[in-house]
């Protein structure tokens, strides 16, 4: 194998356009851009009912970007930072300072005030917009960076004052009586808008302290149009998602996944998302039958709760027409499942990070469910190949790195000039993700180059033993880390969450308790190597550590190892 590229032939937007250039004006033209339907909510708020149609969010985001101008003279090179759970006008927020030719720092409400203090002398806002749940660790971390308080406003829609703290509400009415202003436009100041900052998306650090992941808005907007190109978004054809269809809503917004497929895919595309602050499996439940919802963007936790909840049993999911799995691979005996709970959907995996803008795959329209472990095929416009430790290019069937090119490859890390270069090999952004492709282009991601667990030499993948253990009637949940042994150099150890059942048989019995762990290791045993078995140890433990976006913090769980005093350790 040498260079792969995509299939299906991708149609670049013109040069110099911003974001929301893109998605709220009517100049902007692309084979899949289709004739707007003004009848077609583009968000729903799941807790007040709230409908948000094109109309609002380009009069408040207009609005917004206003009252910005006249108080702070926010403008070009300027960085606003937004701390916030999903809100129905968190996308009115990040348009209104991309307006104004601001960049958007994105960043979790789950950060501590360190945390938080950290990214900010990364991304040196001059403006914090911060949900009302964030704001007294907004307050405390904006104290120690240097900013001023009165250039805090709080994310309410709201036209009352949040204690001394503007909110966005009274900035869109504000602005609503200000006079027009000339709207910022990488075109008009002849920018190219690949070298122009759109969003800074932070890392999950899950290596090290987060860094600031640098993308363009031609990054995003290439991004949102290989989807809807791969899709089938344009006249004449059948798309997968339809002007009119619901989805989901509760990935992170200040994620990668929620920001690019949940937000600004589904906007361009017409189909309504259910804006939801923080997922709660039953909510969840009730929003599909409440709301008709059709398409299902989810993570693999969430594909274990429908497989596995006894409220999914007896939920109506009947309206749901197809998933995507994205965040983390999700194993073959999952998706299995996950079809038996969901008969006769489309039903299938993307992949891509922060540093892709989204997607580098996704399981293509042609297929209705996508290939059992496969994370789908190239998007249009993308280019990969596989590179051995070695430095030679992998075969078909062979493993290696995966390295990728195209357009919505970001710019690189802000302000770290050695990572940016550490990330790209001649152009190619190297993902740090072991792969390898089939002869039909299907993409299958094994692991982290640097979560192998080495077993006397060999490399066992801790997705490949997370998948099997998930197949098991007890088990809701598993995490799989290696743990310093002086003769294998490295073994397996496994991180439990039991179903309920079985739960309350091994808290009350310790022979049951041990009776189950050696179940566990014996149906390992019987259907992996010798060298993958669970030598390291079974622990069973309430719930596993996990990013917002559903990754599994396999680090933390390499913490909790090394606490450990004695691992309980199955015999065979």
């Amino acid at each position: 194998m040498s260079i792969l590229q995509a299939a299906t032939t991708f149609t670049p937007p013109p040069p110099g356009l911003t974001v929301p250039e893109v998605v709220l004006d009517d100049e902007f033209d692309h084979p899949t851009k289709l004739p707007r339907n003004d009848g077609v909510p583009c968000l729903i708020d799941d807790l007040y009912g709230r409908k948000v149609f094109l109309q609002d969010l380009r009069l408040s985001t207009n609005s917004m970007a206003k009252a910005f101008k006249k108080r702070w003279n926010i403008g070009n090179e300027e960085t606003v930072g937004i701390v916030s759970p999903n809100h129905i006008d968190y996308v009115a927020c990040v348009w209104a300072a991309q307006r104004l030719g601001a960049l958007v720092a994105l960043m979790s409400p789950a950060l501590t005030e360190t945390e938080l203090g950290h990214q900010l002398k990364i991304a040196e806002p001059s403006l914090l917009i911060a949900h009302p749940t964030s704001l007294n660790t907004v307050i405390n971390a904006a104290k120690k960076y240097g900013l001023a308080l009165d250039r805090i406003v709080v994310l309410d829609a709201s036209t009352k004052t949040n204690g001394n703290y503007l909110t966005t509400g009274m900035l869109v009415e504000e602005g609503s009586g200000l006079p027009g202003i000339t709207f910022y436009s990488a075109g008009y100041f002849e920018v190219q808008a690949s070298d122009k900052i759109a969003f800074l998306c932070f890392s999950s650090g899950t290596t090290g302290l987060p860094k600031a992941v640098a993308i363009s808005h031609r990054n995003v907007i290439c991004s949102m149009l290989q989807i809807a190109t791969y899709n089938r978004l344009q006249s004449g054809a059948t798309p997968r998602y339809k002007p009119g269809d619901v989805c989901t809503g509760f990935l992170p917004f200040y994620h990668i996944y929620g920001l690019m497929f949940n937000l600004h895919f589904m906007i361009y595309s017409q189909v309504t998302t259910i804006v939801t602050d923080r997922f709660d499996f039953l909510k969840f439940l009730k929003n599909v039958e409440q709301y008709r919802i059709t398409h299902l963007a989810i993570v693999p936790p969430q594909a274990i709760l429908l497989c596995k909840h006894p409220a999914a049993k007896v939920a109506d999911l009947s309206s749901v027409r197809s998933c995507l799995l994205g965040a983390a691979p999700t194993s073959a005996e999952i998706i299995e499942q996950l079809l038996n709970r969901l008969p006769g959907i489309d039903l299938g995996q993307g992949y891509g990070m922060s540093e892709t803008t989204g997607a580098v795959s996704k399981w293509p329209i042609w297929q209705k469910v996508g290939v059992f472990g496969s994370s789908g095929r190239l998007v249009p416009g993308t280019f990969a190949k596989v590179v051995k430790p070695d430095g030679t290019l992998a075969k078909i069937g062979e493993e290696g790195e995966l390295y990728v090119k195209g357009m919505q490859i970001c710019m690189g890390y802000y302000k770290n000039e050695q990572a940016t270069r550490e990330l790209f090999d001649d152009g190619w952004l190297k993902t740090g993700d072991v792969v390898r492709f089939d002869e039909d282009g299907e993409l299958f991601i094994l692991d982290r180059i640097k979560e192998f667990i080495k077993v006397r030499g060999f490399q066992v993948a801790p997705a490949e033993l997370e998948g099997h253990l998930l197949a098991h009637p007890s088990i809701a949940d598993a995490g799989v880390v290696g743990i310093p042994d002086e003769y294998s150099g490295e073994l397996p150890l496994a991180f439990i969450v039991l179903q309920p059942t079985a739960l309350e048989k091994a808290r009350n019995d310790t022979n049951a308790s041990a009776a189950l762990k050696d179940e566990i290791f014996k149906y390992v045993a019987d259907a992996k190597s010798r060298y993958k078995r669970l030598s390291g140890g079974i622990v069973f433990t309430d719930a596993l550590p996990k990013s917002p976006s559903g990754k599994l913090l396999r680090r933390v769980l390499r913490e909790q190892a090394a606490q450990l005093k004695r691992p309980a350790v199955a015999k065979l």
